[in-house]
This record gives C-alpha cells, sequence and structure tokens, in this order.
C-alpha cells in the first residue's frame, strides 16, 4: 500500500528536500503540495491523502488553525493524519496543534529515517513521535494550560484503576514496552489498554491522551503523578 503524502509549507526549498526524500521510498507518493493552510484545505477537498507534513507558521492560513479544521469531526474515517513540523522555538504553536488534532509533530531537521517512520507511524495510527520528546514539549507549556483541581475529572472516571495507571505511564513518556516491564504485563495486554483508554475518551491518538493527562492534572510539569 502507497502511503499518500500532503507537504504544507510556505518554504518551496523545504517542500522540495522533502519531496526528494519521500520519492525514493518504494511505499510513499506526494500527491499534493500547499503553500499555507487555506491552499491547502482546498487542495484537500479533491485529493486524497494519507498523511499531511504541516508547517506552523504560514500566511494565511497558520498549521494551528488549518489543523484544526481538517480534524474536525474527531476520527472521521478515510480523514488524513497531520504530523506537525515544528522547530524548539516555536514549541507553543506545536502544543497548541496538537490540541488541535495533530497526531504528533516532527523538528524540521529530523533524520530522513526518522521523519519516514514517523509517516509510517502516523499512517498506521501507532504513536508518531518519542514519548520523551512528547513529554518534554508538554512540560515546558504546562503552565499554559488550565489549572485543575486534581485528577478526579468526569473524563478520568471512565478509567478503570489499571487504565489509569497505563495512562499516567504513558503521560510520563513511557513506551509500550517499558510500561509493561512496569506493570508486568505483556506488550499486547499494554496495548489493547492504551486502545479502551483511547476510545472511552474519545481520543484520536496516542498524543491527545498525553495531553488530557496533563490537561485534568493527573500529570504535572516534569512528568510526575499527581
Amino acid at each position: 500500500m502507497t502511503i499518500r503524502v500532503m507537504l504544507v509549507d510556505d518554504q518551496v526549498l523545504l517542500r522540495t528536500g522533502f519531496r526528494m526524500v519521500l520519492a525514493a521510498q518504494p511505499d510513499m507518493e506526494v500527491v499534493a503540495e500547499a503553500g499555507n493552510g487555506a491552499e491547502a484545505l482546498e487542495v484537500l477537498r479533491g485529493t486524497q491523502v494519507d498523511v499531511i507534513l504541516m508547517d506552523v507558521r504560514m500566511p494565511q492560513l497558520d498549521g494551528v488553525e488549518a489543523t484544526r479544521r481538517i480534524c474536525e469531526g474527531g476520527q472521521k474515517e478515510g480523514a488524513p493524519k497531520v504530523l506537525i513540523l515544528t522547530t524548539f522555538d516555536l514549541d507553543e504553536y506545536a502544543f497548541s496543534a496538537l490540541k488541535a488534532g495533530a497526531s504528533g509533530f516532527m523538528l524540521k531537521d529530523v533524520p530522513p529515517s526518522e521523519l519516514l517512520a514517523a509517516i509510517r507511524a502516523v499512517e498506521s495510527g501507532d504513536a508518531v513521535v518519542a514519548p520523551s520528546t512528547t513529554r518534554r514539549l508538554l512540560d515546558r507549556f504546562t503552565p499554559m494550560l488550565p489549572t485543575t483541581s486534581g485528577p478526579s475529572r468526569p473524563e478520568l472516571d471512565r478509567l478503570t484503576e489499571r487504565e489509569r495507571e497505563v495512562l499516567l505511564l504513558v503521560a510520563q513518556g513511557l513506551s509500550n514496552g517499558e510500561i509493561a516491564a512496569r506493570l508486568v504485563l505483556s506488550e499486547a495486554t499494554v496495548k489493547t489498554h492504551v486502545g479502551r483508554i483511547l476510545t472511552k475518551l474519545s481520543l484520536r491518538d496516542r498524543v491527545q491522551a498525553v495531553v488530557l493527562a496533563y490537561e485534568t492534572g493527573l500529570v504535572r510539569a516534569g512528568g510526575t503523578g499527581a
């Protein structure tokens, strides 16, 4: 199966570089490009896309708002997944994009092998960034999150004790394998728990589960449990 990719960036040179990397892959094809969010939304009306590589700062319509509009409707079947491209000094925009529905983020200077792995992971619905990287991003912007009275929010009340435990470890940056070792479970069991967490909380993917854990106060700055 070929992964249909769309490049959205106002820098033509960057799009050219990404296109060359993707064109060398037998399982990927760049089917569309756009120079800003508004153009991307227009192109998507007539193009089937699996994964969008989305820049953040662009003219007319930025990547955050474009991501929000693309991801409206949550888990609509066939909707493209958005992978945000960012730099360290634009982390606040990347965080906003994650909240808007993006499936993850990568740095623009990421090694090609990591970018390709991220695209494949996004398309398959798996984790799209290293959990530790997600945690570092969220830790920096925890002060921007709403103040809560603790982890006893209604969203978390839908989870079993074990599922809350798994969510806490996911939000602390542990991989499925690490969670399995910590809780003395199989990776398959952990993956099942993560899937149930996403379903119960109506979340699109693992990244949004991490965001919710921070928003509800289940995890504090520094990745510690509440």
